[in-house]
């Protein structure tokens, strides 16, 4: 099997079929391909839909239960399902372009250092852009567009994990996801995958190709401010987390960080995306304390 594709999913049954299909209508055509859909606990009609694909498409989609809750269990149960000798993960509301497939599968074998390949992730804003998102903080929505050639990208970079593709055998050397990151129900943890390329960049290259894009929804509900302040919130959480934060200085640092934010929201309070810049610091620095505190560095 040259490659597998993972989509993991709670509870979106439509947005799950559309992104298998997109995958399905792609121009790769080889029978070396199967689709994976890791059902997340969901209570919704993804069973059902799911399971209309692969009576259609035979063994060309399976469909793989997990009830323990987490984006970073269902991708791990996704690699240790996976048959491909790479795997390249499509998130339950994006689509993949029709070269996707054959793009991704490009760069790899052309070198084999290579063991994670990003892809270009275009928005698709279902109630338009806001005009009040500060333009450093717009990669939150999942949206990347990093160069305008295959390139290596060197740390901090990385792909997203809408549109990233690894090298099984790379992670079957137990570079797995850490299960304490990721999204579990309604917390917005995250930074698993950006954890999981450090890892893996200490063997192999990580490279991006604009070619191999998917579009990616972003839901009305994703574009008010209540919920962007509540990402960058979540954010400083798993960074805290990540890092494994438990130090005084740790907490001092934050601290005197958030006061220096507060202090600056004033002088701000005029212009809408400098205001919110300095609101967003005050949400992640208060995220990075009750990572240190109620996560105490741990999962």
């Amino acid at each position: 099997m040259k490659a597998t594709v993972a989509v993991c999913t709670h509870n979106r049954a439509e947005d799950t079929r559309e992104a298998v299909q997109s995958v399905l209508d792609g121009s790769y055509r080889g029978d070396d391909m199967e689709i994976i859909v890791v059902d997340n606990g969901s209570t919704d009609t993804t069973a059902e839909v799911i399971g209309a694909l692969c009576d259609r498409h035979g063994p060309r989609v399976r469909y793989v239960y997990e009830q323990r809750l987490g984006l970073s269990v269902a991708r791990n149960r996704a690699i240790r399902e996976a048959r491909g000798e790479y795997i390249l993960f499509l998130d339950d509301d994006a689509l993949a372009s029709r070269e996707w497939v054959e793009e991704i599968l490009h760069v790899f074998e052309g070198d084999s250092g290579i063991g994670c390949v990003g892809g270009r992730i275009d928005p698709i804003w279902e109630a338009g852009e806001p005009a009040w998102i500060p333009d450093e903080h717009r990669s939150v929505f999942t949206i990347l567009d990093f160069a305008d050639s295959i390139t290596e990208m060197e740390a901090p970079a990385i792909p997203y994990g809408a549109n990233v593709a690894f090298r099984t055998s790379a992670l079957m050397e137990g570079e797995l996801f850490r299960e304490d990151l990721g999204r579990v129900g309604s917390k917005l943890l995250s930074s698993e995958e950006s954890e999981l390329i450090a890892r893996l960049r200490r063997k192999h290259k990580v490279v991006y190709t604009p070619h191999g894009s998917v579009r990616h929804k972003i839901a009305k509900t994703r574009t008010t401010r209540k919920w962007f302040l509540r990402r960058i919130f979540w954010q400083g959480v798993s960074d805290a987390v990540k890092r494994g934060d438990r130090s005084a200085w740790a907490m001092a640092k934050h601290i005197i960080r958030m006061l220096q934010a507060i202090m600056a929201t004033l002088p701000a309070v005029f212009h809408p995306k400098a205001f919110i810049r300095q609101v967003s610091n005050i949400c992640y620095r208060n995220g990075t304390l009750v990572g240190i505190l109620r996560y105490g560095g741990k999962g």
